[in-house]
């Protein structure tokens, strides 16, 4: 049994901040459960491209607003608490945080926690 609490990954190596987002890693790779999961800051005035071409993601909204846009055929759906998504297509897409945004994120396959996203957008791990 895997037991992990949000106030103990914050400010290590599973906490993952950037500009337009902050990544809190509760499950990962390693952990053998075939996905990770992610509690996740979508931050407040941003925009993220982002296409997961090698994962499938599951994104659930449990607090603040904001939009995705898919690119390919500019369909845009507001992101409240209570909306769920997923990206079973491996759909290009916009993201945007009209306020902070918490989501609670599934990644098949899992992530191994030091992805970032290169310049299409996608997850690429910085080690292999």
């Amino acid at each position: 049994m895997i037991v992990r609490h949000l106030h103990d990954i914050i400010g290590t190596d599973y906490d993952v901040d950037t500009p337009n987002w902050n990544s809190r890693r509760l499950l990962l790779k390693k952990d053998d459960v075939g996905f990770s999961l992610h509690d996740t800051i979508i931050k407040a005035g941003t925009e993220t491209q982002i296409w997961y071409k090698h994962h499938v993601e599951a994104v659930y909204c449990i607090e603040g607003e904001g939009e995705i846009e898919l690119v390919d055929s500019n369909e845009i759906y507001r992101i409240e608490p209570g909306m769920m998504y997923v990206l079973n297509g491996h759909e290009k897409h916009l993201l945007r945080g009209t306020t902070d945004m918490r989501m609670i994120c599934v990644f098949n396959p899992a992530c191994t926690g030091f992805e970032v996203h290169d310049e299409e957008g996608a997850y690429v791990s910085t080690h292999s």
